[in-house]
């Protein structure tokens, strides 16, 4: 039984870590290459696309979905998807899109006069599903060795752990004062 126990937990971090990872907000730093615009057709990746924000009641199953293609620091390619989180999950509020992309296209650069870029994203990439991260932000930094310090993310799980810790001593204490008591009583009868 033990090992139930443990493996539920663990299941349970888990999730709660992967779903954190892929919502806190995350920076690269890039090399913008290119900007495009793609006719896509949703399949079971769907999941990981921004609802369409639509007040119509019917699901698209396709779209018009700005890109931007960037080289990593390392010279791995990396790909963002450029789509309005607007009032949904999770919660950055974007609705600039089009900015972020004309923004995107006056930052390109070549790998013989790099511009480099600070692209802050949620998401994960994956071939496979064809799944892309949504870049919220971009700014131009000094260099590719530029280093960021992510304070939202540190000050927003600094804040959720307290909030783990103070739900279990609470849970702790109320269990000591009032269910132990009341166990002890059944079980001396």
């Amino acid at each position: 039984m033990i090992y139930v126990k443990w493996t539920f937990w663990a299941t349970f971090w888990i999730l709660i870590a992967g779903f954190l990872h892929y919502t806190l907000p995350q920076t690269d730093i890039a090399r913008i290459t290119d900007t495009y615009e793609k006719r896509i057709d949703f399949a079971e990746s769907s999941l990981f696309w921004a609802s369409t924000g639509g007040g119509g009641t019917a699901q698209n199953t396709s779209r018009d979905v700005q890109f931007i293609q960037t080289k990593l620091t390392d010279g791995d390619p990396m790909v963002y998807r450029n789509e309005d989180t607007g009032w949904g999950w999770p919660p950055y509020f974007k609705f600039d899109t089009a900015n972020l992309q004309a923004n995107a296209n006056d930052l390109r650069s070549t790998a013989d006069d790099p511009n480099w870029v600070q692209v802050t994203h949620y998401g994960w990439r994956n071939e496979f599903f064809s799944i892309f991260p949504n870049a919220i932000g971009i700014r131009s930094v000094d260099g590719p060795d530029v280093r960021t310090i992510p304070w939202f993310n540190i000050v927003f799980l600094t804040l959720l752990a307290a909030l783990f810790w103070a739900i279990r001593v609470r849970w702790i204490r109320f269990r000591e004062r009032r269910i132990d008591p009341t166990l002890d009583d059944w079980s001396a009868d």
